[in-house]
């Protein structure tokens, strides 16, 4: 299905999907900001503006839309990520203005009110709180710092608590104020709308913004990993966890499809849609050879598509009784078994249709077809969406095992172990 794309005379790229089998219209602005724009001492930052842009305007105070938007049945939120912050409305077709008027104002006229500031430092510092508790959040930021020692993926989206204690009003306006900006924002809307009338209300709503600057961004790179960077880790709680993690290329590496393909094999396909649910993994190899072989009590893994090269996870809980070190080396066992023979035919077939199907599930709704226009340009251009299933089903049992012996090896990874400290109190 065709997209309208055009670019306002401010920059603002604006991608139409007309989709006439619901009401409805799903409104997306994109903003090319997140964790990878950060460096010590703002860390968070892009999160802590994204919650200040639901404070209020002179327009549209505190409160005001929230209640406006429940009262038509629609939804809206929001997401910081590592590579972008999103904003979406999915309103009846009949009131999308609502959603036009917001984001546009937002875009210049949020007002980083310095009481809402510090509120909204207590509830992220709340946040980082709640999370630290947790074993796989502890184990996780360990492990990126430990796989980037340069880049900005090492930093944890909601930022470091030193952080958090130390940001100040200017700096978020500022940061809002840098990247906040049509140039460097993507507008993408899909749903029941003429694109003629459609691009008419997008020009009345943000054709006047002034269209600011495209920030320069020099990002340090990593060199390759040569060894295994390995860990343990203490804290509270009653159950080990495993952690290990490959340094794996961008989105828009060729390498990237066959390492869906492997993610689908080893531990069930990963769904690249915020928004959209899993499937079942119990007929993926590290199911079969480590749950059912009665190693772990679960095992899941996962790969996001990222500008820069990025990750893949696997997380195993290693049964009571088992030695961690012996459940990684059966780990072990089976990736050098994927490294050693390709997959049969059918193996591969049934790998690729459930990446497949994840991929269709994800891509489905109204909302999700607005998603798909945005992030896709984050990483690329709308063609990456477009071709993602053609390059799927092109990958073969030997670019599987080329591949697997290429990323999956121990001297190109992180493994961080989680002991917990059952000591009285701990």
């Amino acid at each position: 299905m065709e997209i309208t794309r055009e670019i306002l005379p401010n920059g603002l790229l604006v991608l139409l999907k007309e989709l006439h089998t619901a009401p409805l219209i799903s409104h997306w602005v994109w903003y090319r900001v997140g964790s990878r724009y950060e460096q010590p001492g703002i860390t968070g930052i892009s999160h802590w503006v994204e919650h200040m842009q639901f404070k209020g305007t002179p327009q549209f105070p505190n409160g005001v839309l929230d209640r406006a938007i429940s009262r038509y049945g629609g939804m809206w939120n929001a997401f910081t990520y590592l590579d972008w912050t999103t904003y979406f409305e999915t309103l009846p077709a009949d009131k999308i203005d609502i959603a036009l008027r917001l984001e546009a104002d937002r875009m210049v006229n949020s007002l980083f009110d310095e009481q809402e500031v510090a509120a909204e430092r207590t509830v992220i510092m709340s946040e980082r709180r709640g999370n630290e508790n947790e074993p796989l959040f502890r184990l996780g930021e360990r492990v990126r710092q430990e796989a980037f020692r340069l880049h900005p993926y090492r930093h944890e989206i909601i930022g470091s608590m030193e952080d958090l204690q130390t940001i100040q009003r200017p700096q978020l306006y500022e940061h809002y104020r840098r990247y906040y900006v049509p140039r460097n924002a993507v507008l993408a809307i899909a749903g029941d709308f003429n694109t003629a009338e459609m691009l008419s209300l997008v020009n009345q709503h943000y054709a006047s913004i002034p269209p600011g600057e495209v920030p320069q961004v020099d990002l340090p790179v990593d060199p390759p990993l040569d060894r295994e960077r390995r860990f343990t880790i203490q804290g509270p709680g009653e159950t080990v966890y495993i952690e290990v993690a490959y340094r794996t290329p961008s989105a828009t590496h060729a390498d990237f499809f066959p390492l869906m393909v492997i993610d689908s094999l080893l531990s069930g396909p990963s769904n690249l849609n915020l928004m959209g649910g899993g499937l079942s993994n119990k007929t993926s190899r590290l199911y079969q050879a480590l749950v059912e072989g009665e190693w772990v009590v679960s095992v899941s893994g996962g790969m996001a598509a990222t500008i820069d090269p990025y990750l893949f996870n696997l997380i195993l809980i290693p049964r009571p009784d088992k030695d961690p070190e012996k459940v990684i080396q059966a780990l072990d066992a089976e990736i050098l078994r994927l490294q050693e023979a390709p997959p049969s035919s059918e193996e591969l077939a049934r790998a690729v249709k459930q990446a497949r199907a994840l991929f269709a599930y994800g891509s489905e709704s109204i909302t999700n077809q607005a998603f798909w226009l945005g992030l896709s340009e984050m990483l690329a251009s709308y063609d990456w969406f477009l071709n993602y299933l053609t390059r799927l089903e092109a990958v073969d049992a030997q670019d599987v095992m080329r591949v697997a012996q290429n990323y999956l090896n121990p001297q190109n990874r992180v493994l961080g172990i989680y002991q917990p400290d059952q000591r009285e109190g701990a």
